[in-house]
């Protein structure tokens, strides 16, 4: 049971994709950065990468309240932080 779990979470983060409202925009920009989202998914999907592994994905799953992993938190932030607004 715990091996498929561990299989199921190390999948869920491979798969994850951010659903991006491209006609919103954040409080903090005055304009939509929008245009760049092609640009800024695969820069946040490779920091979120780099700065995960199968480990830090289980530990941080098994703390979250909102069932998040690692690598999706980070990827998440990341177009947060760049401009984008996250719907999930």
């Amino acid at each position: 049971m715990k091996k498929m779990l561990c299989v199921i979470i190390l999948l869920q983060a491979c798969v994850y994709k951010p659903v991006v409202d491209t006609a919103g925009r954040s409080g903090t920009f005055d304009k939509s950065k929008a245009v760049e989202l092609t640009n800024d998914l695969q820069h946040c999907k490779t920091i979120a990468k780099n700065n995960s592994n199968f480990v830090s994905n289980i530990l941080y799953w098994s703390i979250s309240s909102t069932m998040d992993t690692k690598y999706e938190a980070l990827n998440r932030k990341c177009l947060i932080n760049r401009g984008h607004s996250i719907l999930n």
